[in-house]
């Protein structure tokens, strides 16, 4: 459908320029956010966040709203991805505060807090934990429970050869492909010609409705 339309649009057409499709994006990512807003009526919610490098090393943070939505539930929604400078509690903050405030949301109202357990973060006088607990009292901190499982699961795999032998192909085998531009041209190749296979074979539409039922 997308190659008849741009074959039959006006010479001029510029939907498919980097600038348009940016715009269309930045378009998309705020109705998400008003619908998500409108969710839990813009009431209280905890927030969820957590940094990390991405693959030209610039430092970036993932900030995840939690909340209670219309018909009582417990939902977590990401809103945001934003590069930071440094990973300081105040650098953190400020940036959480500022994702926030982009989106119109109060941190009054902020009700729980949740990261791993860096120093940075759950610190007892200059972590983040403490720095948006003074702001807002009664948003208390939880230990997020996906690193309180990863530090169970990793010293329980280090003692369990076979699982200590998986963890050590994978990370080799991400080592030889990450370290090679034509290896991982080789990879993604051969993923999309798996992937093209199992649409024409209608796998992955069965798979999509196996899951949902």
């Amino acid at each position: 459908m997308g190659k008849v339309i741009l074959e039959n649009a006006p010479q001029n057409d510029t939907l498919t320029c980097p600038m348009i499709q940016k715009d269309i994006v930045n378009a998309c990512a705020k109705e998400t956010m008003k619908s998500i807003i409108e969710d839990f009526n813009g009431d209280y919610f905890g927030i969820l966040a957590d940094e990390s490098k991405d693959i030209s090393y610039k430092e970036q943070m993932t900030l995840v709203l939690r909340y209670v939505n219309k018909n009582c539930e417990v939902v977590e929604r990401f809103v945001g991805l934003v590069h930071v400078s440094d990973t300081s509690a105040c650098s953190l903050k400020e940036a959480i505060y500022s994702l926030l405030s982009d989106h119109s949301l109060s941190t009054s109202k902020v009700r729980g807090q949740g990261y791993d357990g860096a120093s940075n973060m759950n610190g007892e006088i200059s972590g983040l934990k403490t720095l948006v607990m003074k702001d807002s009292s009664s948003a208390y901190y939880i230990h997020c429970f996906a690193h309180q499982l990863q530090l169970t699961l990793v010293p329980i795999a280090k003692k369990h050869l076979d699982v200590e032998d998986v963890f050590d192909h994978v990370t080799n085998m991400l080592n030889v492909v990450g370290g090679s531009f034509k290896r991982r041209d080789l990879l993604r190749h051969h993923q999309a010609e798996e992937l093209e296979q199992l649409l024409g074979s209608g796998e992955v539409i069965r798979t999509m409705i196996k899951s949902r039922t």
